[in-house]
């Protein structure tokens, strides 16, 4: 498994990140542990989680920080574990947002449901409009400070947001964010025009989510045919299973036959041939599927295919 540094830190990561949304609410120990250890036999270290992960399960909002706690006791140090703050974590509107109280709250909160004492990667999950940047970045650096987490990062902020914080993060002298988790994959590319370079030139590096757009990017749903799975169920059907998208998924299909490979290996590939991108995070059911997303994340476009694919 390749390592890749995460921004301009000395972060390490495995290219093939594992993510946990799918623990505890669909997966049980027995077969979430499966996974894990699959993954880290192939040498996915990077694991992601959030403290709102695992809602609707028996244990509820929290759940899959738990679960993963359960799973990696005893062999903490083998993982990068990240996790995320700053979603509902329940109706109450003071549980939520990147406020100092919150934040510091929080933090106990994931340690104690992951059973370590350190985060690697503290991200803000997503802005929040009633804090004050500076606010947030200086409970995180306290926790940096205090041994409680070790990086930290943010998700799905906008560029301006992103060199906002950046900016506030150098004049102030408080901790930087190293990564900026973002949706991004060969049907959405919207980040490219703004975040990527901001990012770029910050050295800021971007962990993708949803790199297979929820099993659509694999391949199994096809134009006309019966669908089923979670996608096809989903409230996303709609904007991501239409006419338009079949079509491109065609010419992502063509394209990449032509170079002797799947559409699995161009949806890794792609995203890992961009020096900018630290871990594809991906989610997995199976030991399989772990397997599968680990071998497609081989291939490296050439420059010359990473051109001649921006018009697809």
């Amino acid at each position: 498994m390749e390592l890749r540094r995460l921004g301009d830190s000395g972060l390490q990561v495995s290219a093939v990140g594992l993510g946990t949304n799918n623990f505890a609410g669909r997966l049980h120990d027995e077969a979430a542990r499966a996974v894990l250890n699959e993954a880290l036999e192939l040498g996915v270290t990077f694991i992601d989680t959030a403290d709102v992960y695992g809602r609707g399960s028996d244990e509820g909002t929290g759940a899959s920080e738990s679960q993963l706690g359960r799973l990696i006791a005893g062999r903490r140090h083998r993982f990068v574990v990240a996790t995320k703050v700053g979603l509902a974590m329940s109706e109450l509107p003071t549980e939520r947002g990147a406020s100092r109280r919150w934040i510091v709250t929080e933090i106990e909160n994931s340690l104690r449901r992951l059973r370590t004492d350190y985060i690697d990667l503290y991200q803000v999950h997503t802005p929040d409009p009633e804090t004050p940047i500076e606010e947030t970045l200086r409970a995180l650096d306290d926790l940096v400070v205090a041994g409680k987490v070790r990086y930290v990062g943010h998700s799905n902020f906008a560029a301006w947001q992103i060199v906002d914080a950046d900016w506030m993060a150098r004049s102030e002298h408080l901790i930087r964010p190293i990564s900026a988790q973002m949706h991004y994959n060969l049907l959405n590319r919207a980040i490219s025009a703004e975040v990527v370079p901001a990012c770029a030139a910050l050295g800021i590096g971007i962990i993708p989510f949803f790199p297979l757009e929820s099993g659509f990017l694999t391949g199994k749903y096809r134009a006309g045919g019966t669908s089923s799975g979670r996608l096809a169920e989903s409230t996303r059907a709609a904007d991501v299973m239409n006419a338009a998208n079949f079509a491109r998924i065609e010419g992502f299909e063509a394209f990449a036959a032509e170079r002797n490979h799947s559409l699995l290996d161009l949806a890794f590939g792609w995203l890992l041939s961009q020096p900018i991108v630290g871990p594809v995070i991906a989610s997995a059911s199976t030991p399989e599927q772990v397997r599968a997303n680990v071998a497609a994340a081989e291939w490296r476009l050439s420059p010359a295919d990473m051109a001649s694919f921006a018009d697809l």
